[in-house]
């Protein structure tokens, strides 16, 4: 779908940090992120919205984006948790109409920098917030190999 921003990130001609790819997902960090390490998974077929989505891919969708909050909380972002969201459709606050997961990293009493980062977005050194994502990714299988 050429209109549509993320379609073309998983065409490669529009940018973005890019956390992960595979042949199924896409993981990149959000262009105004609520915190630090805000992340975007995708599925790289166009699905609006969840209707459009087949089930299994979903399932592929949320599993990786569990993978990824475990990896944050590994990573130099040092995350305690995270929140892992779906906005569905124009009444759910999508503004980018292709499914996609948010992953957001929080810290143990954050609320006060959580609300300033929902109103302010402002990225953060996308480089650097990427390569210490990916060693989080690192870390959670050497630790799954080693088990």
């Amino acid at each position: 779908m050429s209109g549509c921003i993320f379609c073309r990130i998983v065409a490669g001609t529009a940018s973005a940090t890019k956390i992960h790819e595979d042949d199924i997902l896409m993981a990149f960090l959000d262009i105004r992120p609520i915190t630090r390490g805000h992340t975007l998974v995708i599925p790289k077929w166009h699905a609006t919205d969840l209707d459009e989505l087949n089930p299994a891919l979903g399932a592929q969708l949320f599993a990786f984006g569990h993978r990824l909050a475990k990896a944050m909380r590994r990573s130099d972002l040092a995350a305690d948790g995270a929140n892992l969201l779906i906005n569905d459709g124009k009444a759910a606050f999508q503004t980018v109409h292709h499914v996609h997961l948010h992953v957001v990293p929080r810290q143990q009493g954050d609320t006060l920098t959580f609300a300033k980062g929902f109103v302010l977005r402002r990225p953060h050194d996308r480089e650097e917030t990427a390569a210490a994502i990916r060693t989080g990714l690192d870390r959670l299988a050497a630790e799954e190999k080693a088990v």
